[in-house]
């Protein structure tokens, strides 16, 4: 199946294509309540009011001459350029290196749809065993102690930490980040206002990462081999908290009463493999496991709650019901012990994870390093949801190169001290061309300069009103009062192996511009956000350390028959329509690979190859779709092969009447699975 590129679909109405059940489950339905960001932070269009028409293009001169990367493009630039003059008048011949494929056409089927001339297989799925001695899945027989023990539910990251030098074996870490019970056990087990207590352990095993050993097999697939490495990580292992913000007062309840100890990790969203071979993993939409905050009656308590989006009332799984600590009133702590970013080590199955407090505390999408010119280590994550912020973190100490048992003990001690950041986007266009339209303005493209914020260093705080200890635990709030720039929901954010630059996934926010809300600016350009965009930026002098950036939107997703979309100045009859991206990755020419997830456009969703330099810049292509009602999560583009999971396939049907029957087909439920691709021998 491919894609004419003529042949574009029509703009529907509705935000997302996810499905309620999907939004109930996986977020506690969040975009169906008000966003916790109610801080009245400045946006463009009052910053650029306060400027004068020449102190606004002489802030795009000062982007320009700050970023070679971009001042490469910009060359010859003139105020009405309709596309990057690099590109102008360009039409690519042959395909940019890493995406020689035929598109996929947009489609509904119940399959993941691969361009032709490939092969796929299933690697794992939901159930599988992990560990040794793991019982045969079971559907309608599962148990807590068996589910411990298989690859766990809802897969989204997929870190490869290679084995040897012939690349044929990898550690796969994967993360299971929510449990849709409701489609989890067959028609009449499972009452969603009376879950059995076996049934919600049962749910406590399926979160959480689960570590296997794969290969590459003779034909390009890769297979689950037995190893000592496997394990499951689930809501009942113990993780150590490190940090400036372990052992502290926020962090101790009746079980922990030191503050460093915390059982589990939950809604494991994105996440990135170290340059030490760890993994790091973002802790994201915590807030729906917590019930009954409504009760907190201490008005500083109760802010904190909100601003997190804590649950008043009971919860959607009932966890509540079997263990106090998922009751705000008796265990009011207990829910700052996650928002964090987790590591962990796959090379050494005995080793105690950790949730590193110096990255701060908000919905964690993902966490990537990048390596600062004199050797320290930066760390990027964006906040996933509706007007929140892009930080990084900057440690103290220098990085040790390589991946051994010492390496890895100091690399991962650097993420424990250092300066945590959040971002400030401002455009270097007049407030009247940014109109919320999604149209260009006058230069040509949306771009600006920014700056890195600093909140807090080790016990230092930079933000007034706020202790260090506040600023880690309750991060939200110390943006907040910094001035950070509230974006469009920022996912995965991933540094570019080959160019240097930064690239970040904003999903959508259908509030952008509504009443009362936060109007447009020009790194969140469009009223109304259905489809998302895709941020770039260079840092000053190329240095990961640098407070100081330059930034331009990459993608405006969308319909490209549509006036509101922008493919980096290609050409946009020659281009497969994106919606909603969500996960990045990069091929070995550093070429930028999208994950979607809520496709707006009313088909499967996918992932997608774009060049990001060179003739084909923006030159977006559909490499796969996933089966109905399933999310495209954690790429992985090698130069044999690709990896995609795909989570919660035909998530919005029922146990009684099922959307899919992937990936076992007939009859069978849908399960969560991780799928490789790879090019046919010829």
């Amino acid at each position: 199946m491919s894609f004419t590129p003529g042949r574009l679909l029509p703009l529907l109405t509705h935000t997302s294509g996810r499905s309620a059940t999907t939004c109930i489950y996986r977020c506690g339905n969040q975009c169906a309540h008000e966003a916790p960001n109610e801080s009245s932070n400045e946006y463009f269009g009052d910053v650029v009011k306060g400027m004068s028409r020449r102190g606004v293009f002489k802030a795009g001169a000062v982007m320009a001459a700050a970023a070679g990367g971009f001042a490469a493009l910009n060359a010859g630039a003139t105020a009405s350029a309709a596309v990057p003059p690099a590109l102008a008048g360009k039409r690519p011949g042959r395909p940019a290196p890493g995406t020689d494929f035929t598109p996929v056409a947009p489609n509904k089927a119940d399959a993941v749809v691969i361009p032709d001339g490939w092969e796929q297989n299933v690697v794992i799925r939901w159930g599988d065993p992990v560990v040794t001695g793991a019982p045969e899945f079971d559907i309608a027989k599962q148990t807590a102690a068996a589910q411990a023990k298989q690859f766990g539910y809802n897969n989204d990251f997929v870190g490869l930490i290679p084995q040897d030098r012939q690349g044929k074996r990898f550690l796969m870490v994967v993360n299971h980040e929510y449990t849709t019970e409701t489609q989890m056990f067959p028609a009449g087990q499972y009452d969603p206002a009376n879950p059995t207590e076996e049934q919600v352990k049962i749910g406590w095993a399926a979160h959480g990462l689960s570590v296997v050993l794969v290969e590459k097999q003779r034909d390009g697939g890769l297979e689950v081999v037995p190893s000592r490495y496997g394990r499951r990580i689930t809501l009942d292992t113990t993780f150590e908290v490190r940090g400036p913000a372990a052992g502290s007062k926020y962090l101790k309840t009746s079980a922990d009463p030191t503050g460093t100890k915390v059982r589990g990790t939950q809604n494991n969203c994105a996440g990135g493999v170290t340059p030490w071979g760890t993994v790091l993993s973002g802790e994201e939409n915590f807030h729906q496991y917590f019930a009954n905050s409504d009760k907190i009656t201490d008005p500083v308590v109760q802010a904190r709650l909100t601003r997190y989006g804590i649950g008043k009332g009971t919860t959607t799984r009932k966890w509540e019901r079997f263990d106090k600590r998922w009751d705000v009133p008796q265990e009011p702590n207990e829910v700052n012990r996650f928002g964090w970013v987790v590591e962990i080590d796959p090379n050494d199955p005995d080793s105690t994870p950790i949730k590193h407090t110096a990255l701060g505390r908000f919905k964690h999408e993902a966490a990537n390093v990048k390596i600062t010119k004199d050797g320290r280590v930066a760390v990027y994550s964006g906040d996933d949801e509706r007007f929140e912020y892009i930080y990084k973190f900057v440690s103290k100490g220098k990085y040790k190169p390589g991946t051994s048992a010492h390496a890895r003990r100091h690399n991962s001690a650097l993420l424990d001290e250092g300066t945590l950041y959040v971002g400030k986007f401002t455009g270097d266009s007049p407030a009247s061309q940014i109109d919320g339209t999604g149209k260009l303005p006058s230069d040509g493209e949306f771009d600006g300069r920014g700056e890195w914020i600093p909140l807090a260093s080790g016990d230092k705080s930079f933000v007034d009103g706020f202790t260090a200890e506040e600023v880690y635990v309750f991060t939200r709030q110390a943006a907040d009062k910094a001035g950070a720039t509230k974006m469009d929901r920022p996912e995965d954010i991933e540094p570019n192996p080959v160019n240097g630059r930064i690239y970040a996934a904003l999903t959508n926010n259908s509030d952008r511009g509504a009443a009362g809300k936060a109007g447009v600016d020009e790194a969140n350009p469009r009223i109304g956000n259905k489809n998302g965009h895709v941020l770039e930026w260079e840092e000053d002098r190329g240095d990961a350390a640098s407070t100081k950036f330059s930034w331009r939107l990459l993608l405006v997703c969308g319909d490209p028959a549509t006036a509101d979309t922008y493919f980096g100045g290609f050409p946009k009859d020659q281009v497969s329509p994106i919606s909603c991206p969500d996960n990045v990755a990069f091929d070995p020419y550093g070429n930028l690979w999208i994950s979607t997830d809520g496709n707006a456009l009313g088909m499967n969703d996918g992932l997608f190859a774009v060049p990001v330099d060179g003739p084909n810049r923006g030159q977006v292509k559909q490499f796969l779709t996933v089966p109905i009602g399933a999310e495209t999560c954690g790429p992985n583009v090698t130069s044999d092969f690709v990896t995609v999971a795909v989570q919660h396939p035909g998530e919005g049907g029922t146990v009684t009447n099922p959307q899919s029957h992937w990936p076992d087909g007939g009859t069978n439920l849908p399960r969560p699975a991780v799928v490789s691709v790879w090019r046919k021998r010829r």
